[in-house]
């Protein structure tokens, strides 16, 4: 039996263009062309019926390596700490303070664009930051 290899990532969350246009800059994905028979997103969220507007949006990895990622929205909020989270590789192969230094400039980035460092762990060789989304789902720095 063959083993599946491709995945997706999905996220419940409120605002679904949103949250995937800032991990578009997280990741340096990119949102995927619009529907045939459409030129833009917008056009596309235009012919949907009002409920079903800005429902859904993904983003894809411009070189096809990394996961597709798709946002649904749904209407309750999120409550508890997530059971998954992603680990955004900034400091692969670094240890100590080069690792922490690498890890502190992609915080830096980061926050500007919405995120929130909620702390560092580090002891000494080995260090990741625990962020959180601009909807305040968990992730780290790593």
């Amino acid at each position: 039996m063959p083993s599946t290899r491709q995945f997706q990532v999905t996220f419940d969350c409120a605002e679904p263009e949103r949250l995937a246009r800032f991990w578009c800059e997280v990741l340096g994905y990119v949102l995927p062309p619009p529907p045939t028979g459409f030129a833009t997103w917008e056009e596309f969220n235009r012919a949907q019926a009002a409920e079903d507007r800005n429902a859904a949006c993904a983003c894809v990895d411009p070189t096809g390596a990394g996961p597709r990622l798709f946002f649904q929205r749904v209407p309750e909020g999120k409550t508890a700490k997530n059971r998954l989270h992603i680990d955004v590789r900034a400091g692969t192969g670094l240890v100590g303070e080069e690792r922490l230094a690498a890890l502190e400039a992609e915080c830096a980035r980061l926050v500007p664009l919405g995120a929130v460092r909620e702390r560092l762990l580090y002891d000494g060789h080995d260090a990741c930051i625990v962020m959180r989304d601009i909807e305040g789902n968990e992730f780290c720095l790593d």
